[in-house]
């Protein structure tokens, strides 16, 4: 059913005022060249300081000619795309080819300065819109929501905080299941630039029964049909002026999907049982974990809706894709299961538990195991093995070891059945890969570490032994 989410203080974001950005410059000009192109930045509105010298800010690469020093230069200065970098063709020209290598070199964009248009405006406005989404980014509006610091984490805060703050696009949110993505939504209502803004609502696409359907979009009138005793808002209704989710919007039916373009695409809808057309403007999110894309072109989703739902799509990654994150969300949850337990210590090992275990279900799923984990601890010590529960503990940690004896009967039996010394050492190895994946619970990655191999050598001798093409670990 459609749901009010609470109110998030919304005010917390960008209540300071407006501050001049700051960025590094460095160039390989010359410095007749490299002066006046500081001055006329600094006349644009962009406090210009050496590398190093500026707090926090983003940084400015000028250059006269493509080479392997310039990239290198830029890979190092972004942090390999973790910083800000606009790399500027100051004199001569870059060609396409040149400016998509600078932006796998780590640049996040490639302007040419054009003498004859107003360059250092266009560099400062690039510079003042990074430096506001960064300030965005690092408020406690979003890291008290969304927790991690992986480059590919930051990659999609990023994303996030700058369609939601300088657009108001409708916006598709795709990801595994726990990745995530209620959150997202949260956050991008907060960030939504919109005055006045009302309240952000919620509706669970797998709650709608099909012949309500149109009740819980639409509304009704008293009468419009058995039990309608009075009338209702429905969700287009309750979010005017505001926000909708639609969850899990990929379980909508075919059907269903037509009935709601033309409130998406128009805003004008009617309830059920009036004749009267009404008016909504809000902003549309929707999340899914299907693959759309896969499902219009085998017809199980309509094309010109996802069109209309999916303006800008935000993909968000597994947690297998951000393990550096897991550090800080196991304290994190640590921290939400008790408050006395904030800041507590956690065994290495234990650490190296959490962050080498396959999450099927995500950030979710290390969620529930942080505080099934904190639940067990107690004493003002550090979280140390004891507190895992007993089905998460590795299992088989020191293989036992046959003597020598027992090792020579098993070679000698097959020896006599036959087997070649080809045959023994493929029987080893499987028996070896067999043991390792049994000790890690058929984790082919942890079970390639045991033993040396890479995981792709496990997943075949695996895909061998059970007689199926393998299938990654």
């Amino acid at each position: 059913m459609a749901r009010d989410a609470p109110p998030s203080g919304s005010d917390r974001v960008g209540s300071e005022q407006a501050e001049r950005p700051v960025a590094w410059l460095t160039c390989e000009l010359t410095p007749s060249l490299r002066r006046p192109l500081a001055r006329r930045l600094r006349r644009a509105g962009v406090d210009v300081f050496l590398p190093g010298e500026a707090p926090d800010g983003c940084g400015i690469v000028g250059f006269d000619v493509v080479t392997e020093e310039l990239c290198a230069l830029v890979r190092e200065r972004s942090r390999h795309g973790r910083d800000r970098v606009l790399v500027v063709a100051v004199e001569g020209r870059v060609t396409a080819h040149d400016q998509w290598r600078l932006l796998e070199a780590g640049a996040s964009d490639v302007l040419v300065w054009d003498h004859d248009g107003h360059p250092a405006e266009d560099v400062a406005a690039r510079i003042a819109r990074w430096h506001e989404v960064d300030k965005i980014v690092r408020s406690s509006s979003v890291r008290d929501r969304l927790v991690g610091d992986s480059l590919r984490w930051l990659s999609t805060l990023r994303e996030i905080v700058e369609v939601s703050r300088f657009s108001d696009s409708s916006i598709l949110i795709t990801g595994e299941s726990g990745t995530g993505k209620e959150l997202v939504a949260g956050l991008i209502h907060e960030l939504d630039a919109r005055t006045p803004k009302r309240d952000l609502v919620v509706l669970d696409c797998t709650t709608v029964v099909p012949t309500l359907s149109g009740s819980e979009f639409f509304g009704h009138e008293r009468g419009a049909f058995t039990g309608a005793v009075a009338s209702r808002e429905g969700a287009f209704e309750l979010a005017d002026k505001g926000t909708l989710f639609l969850d899990e919007v990929g379980d909508l039916s075919p059907e269903l999907q037509a009935e709601l373009l033309r409130v998406v695409q128009e805003g004008t809808f009617k309830r059920i049982g009036s004749n009267t057309w009404r008016k909504t403007r809000f902003r549309l999110v929707c999340a899914t974990n299907r693959d759309l894309v896969r499902d219009e072109a085998e017809g199980r989703f309509r094309r010109d809706f996802y069109y209309r739902i999916a303006a800008w799509t935000c993909q968000l990654p597994p947690l297998r894709d951000r393990r550096g994150d897991i550090a800080d969300l196991t304290d994190r949850f640590i921290a939400e299961a008790d408050a006395q337990l904030a800041g507590v210590l956690v065994s290495p090992a234990v650490r190296e538990l959490l962050s080498d275990r396959d999450y099927p279900g995500n950030v979710r799923d290390l969620r529930q195991l942080v505080i099934r984990i904190a639940a067990r601890h107690v004493g003002p010590g550090p979280i140390s093995v004891g507190d895992v529960p007993p089905e998460e503990r590795p299992r088989g940690s020191v293989v036992r070891r046959e003597g020598s004896d027992g090792m020579e009967e098993v070679i000698s039996e097959a020896i006599s059945a036959g087997a070649g010394f080809k045959d023994l050492v493929d029987m080893t190895r499987d028996t070896a890969v067999r043991v390792a994946l049994a000790i890690e619970h058929g984790n082919a990655s942890r079970a390639a570490r045991r033993l040396g191999l890479t995981p792709r050598t496990v997943q075949l001798r695996r895909s061998r032994r059970d007689g199926s093409p393998g299938s990654g670990g």
